[in-house]
């Protein structure tokens, strides 16, 4: 099970280096001129997870395995992209594919790095490319309000229904809100997200700042952060060229020296791939043996009998329990046999809904 987020923005916001650095490689160019990324690049980052390494030293497997999330860095966006300017149709396809966006705002000065807008103005950018999904999310919808007419006409019901939440969707849009403004009933959260909306995918804005202000943000990144959450959305700061100087250094030991010299904790990134993992509404469950530790991801909600297809689709056919312990237990414990003798590993059936933190050992027949 695959999930996904899309690095937007517009041209030279540092998009391509916060993607070099999040997966470590040059796998796309970053350059100081427009459209650098042509094709999507795709990398797989691990999640950082303290619980992982605690689990580990508990354990003390083989090896340990760590849940992962694709980052996928899509070309440059620029005005007039939803009527096709730039690479604008392209953009908009691939940003189709992904399940949440990660808007890189750019909130740092610097002569040499040309700007597309000629000046640096992070709510303009982010109002850009806000405007250019609505327009196109715009345009989609109309264009199926006679198709769907017409299935009506012939007693389709479920024609009825998506075109209700159809108008519900254009009314947003017209009124300049995105579609994920919009709340459809719970009956029909699916079919709603069935339409596809670019603006009804979850928003996370990056503020790249200058290195200077990586552990503090500025004025310009906090006029995006609190605007962000005034529509219901987030923000993170990072410095994508510490970022990308972080990625260079292979100690472990340097690596914090080199964090610690400029104030922060941990690198950006980690904020930045646990934000991101928030924003799919993704959670975590382990299992844990002596062959290895693994980490694994799932949506919010997830039954067991499902989770465990996750690791295996005989898992999920053949379900007869999940024995669970909850992570802390698990710790507290120091282990799965001294949690089961303190009584804390309960047998849950298929419909048990999978908890954050979960250590489980799926049985199964087949």
């Amino acid at each position: 099970m695959g999930f996904n987020c899309g690095i937007v923005g517009l041209p030279n916001v540092g998009k391509s280096t916060l993607f070099n650095a999040l997966t470590a490689t040059a796998a796309a160019e970053a350059a100081n001129f427009p459209f650098t990324t042509i094709e999507p690049n795709v990398g797989r980052v691990s999640v950082p997870d303290t619980r992982l390494d605690k689990l580990t030293e508990i354990v003390k497997p083989a090896k340990t395995i760590p849940t992962q999330l694709e980052f996928v860095d899509i070309a440059g966006l620029v005005r007039g992209a939803s009527k096709g300017e730039g690479l604008g149709n392209q953009f908009l396809a691939n940003i189709r594919e992904v399940d949440a966006i990660l808007h890189v705002l750019r909130c740092f000065e610097e002569d040499n790095v040309t700007h597309v807008e000629g000046s640096v103005d992070p709510m303009r950018d982010a109002e850009t490319i806000e405007t250019e999904l609505m327009l196109a999310d715009l345009e989609s919808l109309e264009k199926r309000i006679d198709p769907l007419t017409k299935k009506i006409r012939g007693g389709d019901k479920d024609a009825k229904a998506t075109l209700e939440l159809v108008e519900l969707a254009i009314d947003a849009l017209r009124e300049g809100r995105p579609a994920r403004s919009v709340t459809p009933k719970d009956d029909r959260v699916n079919l709603f997200r069935q339409l596809q909306l670019l603006t009804a995918k979850p928003m996370l804005y990056v503020c790249n700042v200058e290195e200077e202000a990586a552990a503090t943000g500025n004025e310009k990144s906090e006029a995006v952060t609190k605007w962000a959450r005034e529509q219901g959305s987030d923000a993170i700061v990072v410095s994508a060229k510490i970022e990308a100087e972080v990625a260079t250094l292979d100690d472990a030991d340097d690596k914090a020296e080199f964090l610690e010299s400029i104030g922060l904790k941990e690198p950006g990134l980690h904020q930045l791939i646990r934000a991101g993992f928030r924003l799919l509404s993704l959670i975590t469950f382990f299992t844990a043996g002596p062959k290895e530790v693994r980490a694994w991801t799932i949506p919010l909600g997830m039954e067991a009998a499902a989770a465990g297809g996750t690791i295996h689709t005989d898992f999920e056919r053949g379900f007869i329990a999940a024995a669970t312990i909850a992570y802390d237990d698990f710790i507290a414990c120091g282990g799965e046999q001294e949690a089961k003798d303190a009584g804390k590993m309960r047998l849950e059936g298929r419909d048990y809904i999978v908890q954050d933190g979960d250590v489980i050992v799926f049985r199964f027949n087949v």
